[in-house]
């Protein structure tokens, strides 16, 4: 390979890795200089020139005219006799740049080796790039296609080629894809491994249930209405809290939509997530309130010490405060920071028990377990199926068989 070959090949390079021509230039010149340098134990000045676009390369070796008998360093110094041989006009003392052959000075093993070391250097500086400009979009969406598929994590390219990486652990349960797909997703993290870019997405991120809103809701996007927060168990539900900075604005018919136009994509894109929009308000007990949605609360005992709620509701009301595996009241205490507990309202429910009643029967734990869910009654426990109590529970069919087998015993006549 020759010098023009070499530099052809580097200036063709720079259009892939879209390297600006000064940055190639001064890739190119310092991995010469250090090779050269290398040659001849670091001890001669070199002037590198290159011309890129042309495929030119000029070296040239710069010492000083000595007279003929105090020649020390033939690497920095140049006798008298031989300047002369260059130019004619030369005297002692002057310094004297001689173009050196690139053939002559180096062999094909060195060019082949000066080819590895830019090769390495401009792969390096193409990395960093790419980690600089993912780290500045940490948060943001990216659309990336599917092109290899592994069992812990999903393989991804952007536009211009680059590789992201979407692990198993950051999908939604019910994400599936296949080669060619394109992707939708948050860019969680961007960072060296074995030093390599590792670029990591994600679609369970908060962040992406706000980019989404952004997307598909103009007042988000222009900063009318503002999402103060986002809860969310991904595939299953979210709790999304807003707030409009436009009196004449509702905030959450604005993010829905007329017949739900807006939310639709957002939820599609999801996997049907179900997403409650919830308006802000400082008032606590209300956004509690809101936040239990759709059940219907009573009333609301406050502890701002231990950051507790208690929660009365009428008995048809508390399965629907709890949710579905509980999701409704786990999402609303993340949403308030409040941890709230469900009580049935027993006002006026003189025939109901409460649980701690039947301490002899059913062990503490078990009843423990049961308020824990906001079944603090025998009725409230009943109004809810055998397979429903296990999932939310999670205790054993049997002990729940056994539990409900008691409590119908005590209001049979």
């Amino acid at each position: 390979m020759n010098v023009e070959n070499l530099i052809d090949s580097f200036s063709e390079f720079k259009e892939v890795k879209n390297i600006d021509r000064e940055t190639m230039m001064s890739i190119l010149e310092d991995v010469f200089k250090t090779v050269l340098e290398k040659k001849y134990d670091g001890a001669e000045i070199f002037d590198v020139i290159i011309n890129v676009d042309k495929g030119d390369l000029e070296i040239w070796r710069n010492r000083v005219v000595v007279s003929d008998d105090e020649l020390e360093d033939s690497n920095i110094q140049i006798t008298l006799t031989e300047a002369l041989k260059i130019e004619d006009d030369y005297e002692v003392g002057e310094d004297v740049s001689e173009q050196v052959s690139f053939e002559e000075e180096f062999g094909r093993r060195q060019v082949l080796s000066i080819r590895q070391n830019l090769v390495g250097r401009i792969n390096d500086l193409h990395r960093d790039e790419i980690l600089k400009q993912y780290q500045n979009r940490i948060g943001e969406i990216v659309n990336a296609e599917v092109y290899q598929i592994w069992k812990n994590e999903i393989l991804l390219q952007d536009d211009d080629g680059n590789d992201l990486i979407l692990p198993k652990t950051e999908q939604i349960p019910r994400d599936f894809f296949r080669k060619g797909d394109s992707v939708r997703a948050v860019v969680k993290s961007a960072d060296l491994r074995n030093n390599k870019s590792h670029i990591e997405l994600s679609r369970i991120a908060p962040e992406f249930i706000e980019r989404l809103f952004e997307m598909e809701v103009p007042e988000v996007f222009d900063g009318i209405i503002t999402i103060k927060k986002v809860v969310r168990i991904p595939g299953e539900r979210a709790k999304v809290m807003v707030e409009s900075y436009d009196d004449r604005i509702d905030p959450v018919g604005a993010c829905v939509g007329v017949k739900g136009s807006r939310i639709h994509g957002i939820v599609r894109e999801l996997r049907n997530e179900n997403i409650d929009v919830i308006n802000f308000t400082e008032n606590i007990n209300l956004l509690i309130t809101r936040s239990l949605s759709p059940a219907k609360v009573t009333t609301i005992e406050l502890n701002d010490e231990t950051k507790r709620a208690s929660v009365y509701m009428v008995p048809d009301q508390v399965s629907l405060a709890i949710g579905k595996r509980g999701y409704n009241i786990k999402l609303a205490g993340e949403l308030t920071g409040y941890e709230i507990d469900v009580f049935r309202d027993l006002d006026g429910l003189e025939d109901d028990v409460s649980l701690s009643e039947f301490s002899d029967e059913i062990d503490s734990w078990v009843i423990e377990t049961l308020q824990g869910i906001g079944c603090d009654s025998a009725r409230s426990v009943l109004d809810i199926n055998a397979e429903d109590l296990v999932k939310r529970t999670d205790l054993e069919q049997e002990t729940v068989e056994n539990v409900l087998e008691i409590l119908r015993l005590e209001f049979e006549d």
